[in-house]
């Protein structure tokens, strides 16, 4: 495993002081997936704290989150602190917190979006926001360039983030950073556990629709000149960019993933992948496995069936996507026996330089993509 969780932190600080299960006094967190990470962050935001309370609260969860029968031990809201023994104040609970990198959204090219693509990047910075909260506290995002406009647009929580209206190279200086991964499709380096020790991560800030797609080597212009140095890496799915998700959100969730989770980059990809990235992919494997059939003068694509299975254990692909990719390229699925047939019934001919099998029978051969 890589990264401590900020519930992991919380949790071997509990343990230590001997704490085996808490309760809460409220109803919050009852429905909360992960309880631990949940009450760890409100008592890093200074809202609450552990204490020992006189009589054992209704509800109370173990370490692990599992319910167990009432505790000693609860959290609640920091106005409780004349009433009750605090045994883990906010202040303790952040003076044990890692040294966890900063994750950046640099928005310098905030001007050159439309008002919709701005709303879509609001939404992915707002998610981005989601999935750091589940591993490390919120905090660790980073909004450079963060002008007036943003801030009335944006619906996340403005004062859980370091929205910070300066440059990143101007950010990265006040944090004594001297050295920044930038995560860059058009990197020669592929992303790897090496880039993990690095205390800032900037992740794009460009939402491409109608942009010009090649920013992201500009942000890293930017932060050169400062004299800060860049390492630019891509994240790839079998040593290849395409069928990478492009959201900041999603390219985010694939670092997470390798770094606390140890996941390797294939498996982050795949978690994170949506079947539209992966037609994408798929547009580009399948031709690579057509094999051309001349029956009476008419050219078919033929793939095997079965390629289905193999595809659809790395790229997020239904059935129906198959399909899709199949009609779109022209080709035709069939099941591997059944090519097997044609291949003993066909010799193989080159015409104008490319291969064909060329059926000398009149054969009849069912074209379907089912």
């Amino acid at each position: 495993m890589g990264m401590k969780t900020l519930a992991e932190v919380f949790r071997e600080t509990l343990r230590e002081k001997g704490i085996e299960s808490i309760g809460t006094l409220s109803k919050r967190f009852r429905k909360s997936k992960n309880k631990l990470q949940d009450i760890a962050v409100e008592i890093v935001h200074g809202k609450g704290a552990i204490f020992r309370v006189p009589e054992k609260t209704t509800v109370a969860w173990d370490l692990n989150g599992k319910r167990v029968e009432g505790s000693y031990y609860a959290y609640a809201p920091l106005c409780m602190a004349d009433k009750f023994e605090a045994v883990l104040t906010p202040e303790e609970l952040r003076s044990r917190l890692p040294e966890w990198p900063y994750f950046i959204i640099d928005l310098q090219f905030w001007d050159k979006h439309t008002q919709k693509e701005k709303g879509k990047l609001c939404l992915q910075i707002t998610q981005s926001y989601g999935l750091l909260r589940d591993y490390f506290t919120g905090q660790e995002l980073t909004v450079t360039w963060a002008n007036k406009e943003f801030k009335s647009m944006f619906h996340g929580p403005l004062d859980r983030i370091t929205a910070y209206e300066g440059s990143t190279a101007g950010f990265l200086k006040e944090k004594g950073i001297d050295e920044v991964v930038l995560l860059d499709p058009w990197a020669d380096e592929v992303l790897s556990e090496k880039d993990f020790q690095v205390k800032a991560f900037i992740i794009g800030g460009i939402v491409d629709t109608g942009n010009d797609k090649k920013l992201t080597p500009k942000i890293s212009e930017e932060v050169e000149k400062a004299g800060i140095r860049v390492r630019r890496r891509k994240i790839v799915l079998k040593g290849d960019v395409i069928g990478v998700p492009d959201r900041i959100n999603r390219i985010l969730g694939i670092v997470l993933k390798m770094m606390v989770e140890g996941k390797s980059m294939d498996e982050a990809v795949y978690e994170f992948q949506e079947p539209l990235h992966a037609r994408w992919r798929l547009r580009k494997e399948l031709p690579k496995r057509a094999v051309r059939y001349r029956v009476d003068g008419k050219t078919y694509r033929v793939v095997e069936k079965e390629l289905f299975e193999y595809y659809s254990s790395w790229l997020k692909i239904r059935w129906e996507d198959f399909v899709k990719v199949l009609r779109e390229l022209d080709l035709v699925a069939l099941e591997r026996k059944r090519i097997d047939s044609l291949n003993k019934i066909s010799n193989a001919r080159v015409i104008n330089g490319k291969l064909y099998r060329v059926i000398l029978k009149k054969a009849a051969m069912l074209c379907y993509n089912c």
